[in-house]
């Protein structure tokens, strides 16, 4: 049975994150665990998207329905994380 993962990388950042994320940085949601660093505000924003990938949610505004991006809140120093659905067999 295939088990969904799904990977939240920085794609772009400006300015200084608070939690120090660069371009290419990973957090892995996988099995109940987080994997990777993750600056609190940035990950309560984009848990609601990250549960519904995870759970098949399907917005048909994306072009490829496995991958959305996201904004960090703080607009002083803007990050864009892409949220990744993958599947995987154990």
């Amino acid at each position: 049975m295939p088990y969904k993962r799904i990977v939240v990388e920085v794609i772009s950042q400006e300015g200084n994150c608070a939690a120090g994320l660069k371009v290419g940085d990973k957090i892995i949601f996988e099995n109940g665990e987080v994997k990777g660093k993750f600056c609190i505000s940035a990950m309560y924003s984009v848990l609601p998207k990250i549960y519904a990938m995870k759970y098949e949610a399907n917005f048909p505004w994306l072009k490829d329905k496995n991958k959305a991006t996201h904004a960090c809140p703080d607009a002083e120093n803007p990050l864009v994380l892409q949220v990744t659905r993958e599947e995987f067999y154990e």
